[in-house]
């Protein structure tokens, strides 16, 4: 019966988009066209064509629908409008392109480079905007940097009678200094909402001591009304400054051992929902529009036979909660996307509710983690939610994408990955369907590291300063950057994917660590083994030093399974933490179960997806995690060396004998990846000539 009622569903779906048709894209402007210099090795000419994207949609349509306060959006006519600026990068004799475009989500803003395997391949790479809440960098505007940003414009919501709509918004002062004011940001960008009222006494700021992983608050102060104000101030023009409503200015400046929270009363919530709507039309329009309504026509028309959604990190999370929404259904009810691939992101981005700030990376009070961020429907008897999945709506419609996804440690220690492994509860492995495939990049950094394998020549050395802790200044690692790189990886998982998907060749079986192998435990020292390491406190990890999912009260307006609503106050409550998960470890510390990987099986170190913390700025005092990033505690040289530092792993003389043991070594793990189709045969190639050059064991 259930099986029915979806099929009725998705043709109803389809019957109700038919009729309608109104959520599509109306006109283009192309603004610049230029064409894009050689490339080595590279015989198809290109060229990167700029441009705008006008949009309505139906407030009324079932695809649209679902967006938070698409109904307080209208313009008089009912339509909802929207402009997205793009880019397409094409080859200039369009008869010489694949079929293949890949539609690429923007990183907040940012276009990543167009591969040249891609280019190589005669494919098209088109990506376009969806995030509309960069404060101050949103402007659509027909200049050559639309090439380089990419966002969206889009309207606030208002009241029945036209009248302003007010929440309750945060805004963070992580780590800064040295000026007695400073604005208020999510990651690098403004907070996208300013305050209604510029009088303090309207507004509560708070200092912190620091905040721990569980979401514990140290030593809470609240500053007085009359010691802050709404200004920028500076030694010119002291406190009280001069009015801003995008800055704090502190009487007595700014504590850099300490944090700043401000929770104000704000207006205009962005519909930030429409950019899941934008997103989908304008994919579909490049995928399969001649032209748009006034006879311009689509450069790329009747040349894609094929397309696949990407996106990175912030990206690739928009693309599950894209897919989990429902739009990989078009306004006829045709799938757009024929695979999906969410890199290095295991959660679904918190954009469809009012006030949402889609820029940050999951700091305390972001939402992001809620619902289900497993594909199939599995309960969730931890945070007491029924059985759901990613998947339910586009299989609900028969629209699900053929989806590849790959991860590396840094998700799993910091970016609050495992959750999509094994539920909340943890009991059991969760299975995938056969149109997923999830691949594990063992003991790498968030997207990977540069690589190489030196560990002496100047200028080409690995890294042995402590690596810069990413997100809101969060300091320094102890530990050097972690080399251990995805590029290869990638590079064999992207001919693997346009196979799938072109001529219906699968991909290889996932790999990734689990229960049922022994390879995944709980996130801590003794469960997964990890060794004591020089330069490291002997208890790393605690259990505690792991980026855990906190279950947040939203309150009764917000939909926890979709991520959708209307939250009840900025700073939601803490009800729980979540048991968290990593991958088991070697003697080495090095993480078992993943793909391979040539560094990884042939190490010259221990590599980790997470680092410790050298200063005692806030929110994180000295020894706790560095955020994101990985870290490498390289192996000794000797015996001798390695007994010297009481080190318990094998020195490199002990392991490869001398170079050209260690280059064997390289070319036994570069052949064991080609074989099992995780590395190409140019870049093994590569690999083992960098192994003979290099200054190991020399």
């Amino acid at each position: 019966m259930k099986k029915l009622t979806n099929t009725i569903a998705a043709g109803l779906f389809g019957l109700a988009l038919c009729a309608t048709s109104h959520a599509r894209v109306t006109r283009i402007v192309i603004d610049e066209t230029i064409r894009l210099p050689a490339t080595e090795g590279a015989a198809i000419p290109y060229e990167q064509v700029a441009g705008r994207a006008f949009g309505e949609l139906d407030a009324k349509l079932p695809g649209n629908a679902i967006i938070q306060d698409i109904e307080l959006a209208k313009d008089r006519d009912g339509k909802v409008r929207y402009v997205a600026s793009f880019v397409i990068y094409k080859p200039v004799d369009m008869a010489k392109a694949s079929g293949m475009m890949w539609h690429d989500v923007p990183n907040r803003g940012r276009v990543y480079p167009f591969a040249p395997q891609e280019r190589a391949f005669g494919d098209i790479m088109l990506a376009s905007a969806w995030q509309g809440d960069n404060s101050g960098a949103t402007a659509v505007r027909p200049t050559a940097s639309a090439a380089g940003m990419q966002f969206l414009q889009l309207p606030v919501a208002r009241g029945a009678g036209g009248e302003r709509i007010t929440g309750e918004v945060f805004g963070r002062i992580v780590n800064r200094s040295g000026k007695a004011s400073q604005p208020l940001l999510v990651q690098t960008n403004p907070v996208p909402y300013q305050p209604v009222s510029l009088d303090p006494a309207k507004s509560k700021l708070v200092s912190r001591g620091g905040e721990t992983t569980r979401g514990e608050v140290l030593d809470e102060v609240t500053v007085p009304a009359s010691d802050w104000a709404w200004a920028k101030c500076d030694a010119n023009k002291p406190f009280p400054g001069t009015p801003d409503p995008t800055q704090i200015c502190l009487k007595n400046g700014f504590d850099p051992a300490r944090l700043y929270q401000v929770v104000f009363t704000a207006a205009d919530p962005y519909v930030l929902g429409i950019g899941f709507a934008a997103w989908r039309d304008v994919g579909a329009f490049f995928k399969k529009s001649n032209a748009d309504d006034s006879g311009t026509a689509n450069p790329i028309a009747r040349r894609v036979t094929h397309s696949i959604a990407r996106g990175v990190s912030q990206s690739g999370n928009f693309l599950r909660g894209w897919l989990h929404l429902g739009f990989n259904q078009d306004e006829t009810g045709a799938m757009v996307h024929d695979g999906m691939w969410p890199i290095i992101a295991g959660r679904r981005i918190a954009l469809n509710f009012r006030w949402a700030q889609p820029d940050g990376v999951l700091e305390l009070y972001q939402a992001g983690s809620e619902g289900p961020q497993w594909w199939l429907p599995h309960p969730d008897p931890v945070r007491g939610l029924p059985a759901a999945g990613i998947l339910d709506r586009c299989n609900a419609t028969r629209t699900c994408p053929k989806i590849i996804e790959h991860f590396g440690s840094a998700e799993v220690w910091a970016l609050k990955l495992t959750p999509e492994w094994v539920g909340t509860d943890g009991k059991a492995d969760l299975p995938l369907p056969d149109t997923v495939r999830r691949y594990y990049i063992a003991s790498s950094t968030h997207g990977g590291g540069a690589g190489g394998f030196d560990t002496s020549l100047p200028g080409v050395a690995l890294p042995t300063s402590g690596a810069t802790c990413p997100g809101n200044n969060y300091g320094v690692g102890v530990l050097p950057a972690n080399p251990m790189p995805h590029t290869q990886t990638v590079n064999a998982l992207r001919v693997h994917f346009r196979d799938w998907v072109m001529k219906g060749t699968p991909p290889p079986p996932s790999r990734y660590p689990l229960l049922a192998q022994r390879t995944l435990a709980e996130a801590n020292r003794n469960a997964i083994g990890f060794p004591a390491l020089p330069g490291l406190r002997s208890t790393l990890p605690e259990p505690d030093f792991i980026m855990p999912v906190l279950d947040y009260d939203w309150g009764p307006q917000f939909n926890v399974q979709d991520g959708s609503g209307i939250p009840a106050a900025a700073v939601p409550r803490i009800k729980q933490v979540l048991k968290m998960f990593a991958p088991k470890v070697d003697a080495d510390g090095n993480e078992l179960g993943g793909v391979p990987v040539v560094l990884r099986d042939a190490p010259l170190g221990t590599y980790l997806g997470w680092n410790v913390t050298a200063g005692g700025p806030a929110p994180f005092h000295k020894d706790q995690i560095c955020d994101y990033v990985g870290g490498m505690v390289p192996f000794a040289r000797t015996a001798a060396e390695r007994e010297a530092q009481h080190d318990t792993r094998l020195s490199l003389q002990e392991r490869y004998g001398s170079h050209d043991g260690y280059v064997a070594a390289v070319s036994k793990a570069a052949a064991r990846a080609v074989a099992e189709g995780f590395l190409l045969p140019t870049d093994a190639a590569a690999l083992v000539t960098a192994a003979q050059t290099s200054a190991v064991l020399r």
